[in-house]
């Protein structure tokens, strides 16, 4: 895992150097000021070498001198510690946040089933966030903190070793309270993350079918959905909070323990040593010995208190990172072999015994035994019920998903085999669900080609049926689409991805189910128009009207992932009870004669 997250560096690797060198310099010199502090008390005592009435002000101006000078050394590199870290935590995140995206883009269908999108969306935010603060203070306050730890136990041993030995025993009763956060919270945390991921998902929910709750008065339930999933959160943050608490109690009680402990020893040993008969000013522990060692008590412990908050928040991160790192380390399972094919001659299409299942521990196949050709310029219709599974048959060829067995080939080459920009590129696909960016119509369908003239988006538009809609906004082509096509009706929403899917210049046009807000007549317009203007591309076109079918080539009936009968309208009019129930349904005159007939007979 650190190994994955340490790529992400990069070129703030400098940045993340400095910061803890500065912090080194920034620690030293807090160390060797109490020292500093202590020949200053020693210089200036009366019962040190020096009579008060012999005090110079030039030893007051010397030690003070030092001292202000170490203390703005100090600062100075406790301000470049915190600029380096700043910029290396926020170079590190934005190159955590565009590994995380440019992988996405470069899954699968099959490798984003596996993570929702409330769930990247958290990881993207959330979970960076949380990494960032973690590496911030792991290159500054985690090397400050150990630092300050060891240093001040050496120093203040070089003072008193007896009294010292305090601090010793202190240490490892804050260690094992921090272990016990540690252990306690992890746990905790990893399930709050999952829980953040739900009540995103009910957010983006609400938000993107925010018309649809409105219209069926909803918004009490979405509310209550919504104080739901975010008071789940609660009481698990609320719980391991609650046990992180517990370390600035102890933190205090441990720091102010030391000081009693400190100043009973002092006064043992100095009532050990006037017993024994050793000169006051021997036996007595020094003021100044008394103060320096007060200073490294609350530097240890302060370092002990801090260590402990940079480890609840790695504790946090940890989580975090585990959930970055699944990303970044998701391989797509659909590549571009070595040696691609990067030419597709035509839009022939041949499926072999092909069989197909979303996972594979999915105990039915979606597909099964599915073996078709369909010759290059031919119009293909697919017809068949919810969850029959059109939509993944056609996913197939421009290789969305790969078979699990058998295969499928386009312009005599298997899919596989080829270069996925190619074949993508020259197999346009208009999905059920019609995308449209935020941008203007132009910038939309410049998705097709990035190049395209404006001559070149006004035919595929005429072939789409959209070049009249588009003439009547104010301005035109250049009219702005709101993010997801809001300000533009379902039925030019899918005009205009059928424009985009046609600039692309295809070998293979797969409309799947992208004329159902479209009324009949636009509909027969733009088969027409496919017929007459784009002859040479095989079309593929799933449906629920089989008017927008009959007039195909030939009609794929489907069936529970199966091909239930291949053939023309008037073919499977006659002899599949399938295509004849779809198509009375839909035709009173056919029903009606259907009827009719059933009486007479």
């Amino acid at each position: 895992m650190i190994k994955t997250l340490a790529k992400c560096i990069r070129e703030y690797k400098t940045s993340s150097i400095f910061s803890p060198i500065f912090v080194s310099i920034e620690v030293i010199l807090e160390c060797l000021m109490p020292l500093v502090i202590m020949q200053f008390i020693a210089a200036i005592s009366p019962t040190g070498s020096t009579s008060t009435e012999d005090v110079q002000m030039s030893t007051i101006l010397y030690y003070g001198g030092i001292l202000i000078a170490m203390a703005v050394l100090s600062l100075i590199a406790g301000m470049l510690s915190g600029r380096f870290a700043a910029r290396a935590s926020a170079g590190f995140a934005k190159n955590l946040r565009k590994d995380m995206y440019y992988a996405i883009q470069d899954y699968s269908f099959a490798n984003i089933d596996r993570f929702s999108t409330s769930s990247l969306v958290t990881r993207q935010t959330t979970d960076v966030t949380n990494v960032q603060m973690a590496y911030m203070m792991i290159i500054r306050v985690a090397i400050r903190c150990p630092l300050m730890l060891i240093f001040s136990l050496v120093m203040s041993f070089t003072v008193n070793v007896t009294i010292s030995w305090v601090f010793l025993a202190l240490v490892p009763v804050l260690a094992a309270v921090l272990v016990f956060v540690i252990f306690k919270t992890h746990p905790i945390f990893e399930r709050v993350f999952h829980k953040y991921d739900n009540m995103n998902r009910s957010v983006r929910e609400n938000i993107k079918g925010i018309r649809v709750v409105k219209s069926f008065v909803r918004e009490d339930f979405e509310k209550k959905k919504f104080e739901a999933a975010s008071a789940d959160v609660c009481k698990d943050f609320t719980f391991a909070e609650r046990i992180m608490a517990v370390n600035t109690p102890v933190m205090q009680f441990c720091i102010w323990l030391s000081f009693l402990l400190i100043f009973l020893l002092a006064a043992l040993i100095t009532s050990s040593n006037l017993k024994a008969g050793i000169p006051v000013g021997d036996a007595v522990i020094g003021e100044e010995q008394l103060t320096v060692l007060i200073m490294y008590a609350s530097q240890i412990l302060s370092a002990v208190m801090q260590l402990s908050m940079v480890l609840v928040m790695i504790i946090i991160a940890r989580t975090s990172a585990e959930r970055i790192v699944a990303v970044l380390n998701e391989k797509s399972n659909i590549v571009s072999p070595e040696n691609a094919v990067k030419e597709v001659k035509d839009g022939d299409i041949l499926f072999d015994n092909v069989s197909f299942k979303y996972s594979k521990d999915a105990e039915r196949f979606a597909l099964e035994g599915v073996n078709l050709h369909i010759k290059s310029g031919q119009t293909i219709g697919i017809l068949g019920g919810t969850g029959s599974s059109k939509s993944t048959l056609v996913n197939l060829i421009p290789r969305l998903y790969d078979t699990t067995e058998g295969a499928v080939y386009v312009g005599g080459v298997n899919v596989k085999d080829y270069d996925l920009d190619t074949l993508r590129n020259k197999v346009a696909m208009v999905l059920q669900k019609n995308v449209l960016f935020s941008g203007t119509i132009k910038d939309n369908l410049r998705w097709g080609k990035e190049d395209a003239t404006d001559d070149e988006m006004v035919r595929v538009c005429r072939l789409a049926c959209a070049d009249d809609f588009i003439r009547t906004f104010p301005k035109g082509y250049d009219t702005y689409i709101e993010q997801g096509g809001t300000n533009v009706s379902g039925g030019q929403k899918q005009r205009l991805c059928i424009a985009r899917a046609l600039l692309k210049d295809p070998k293979v046009l797969i409309l799947d189910d992208s004329t159902s807000a479209v009324d009949t007549k636009t509909d027969a317009m733009i088969r027409r128009s496919f017929r007459e203007e784009i002859p040479n591309v095989t079309k593929i076109i799933i449906a629920q009207r089989v008017s927008s079918v009959q007039d195909a080539d030939q009609i794929i009936v489907m069936d529970g992932g199966r091909i239930d009968a291949v053939g023309t309208h008037e073919e499977l009019l006659a002899n599949n009870a399938i295509y004849q129930e779809v198509y009375y349904s839909q035709n009173k005159i056919g029903n009606a004669n259907a009827e009719g007939g059933a009486e007479n007979a």
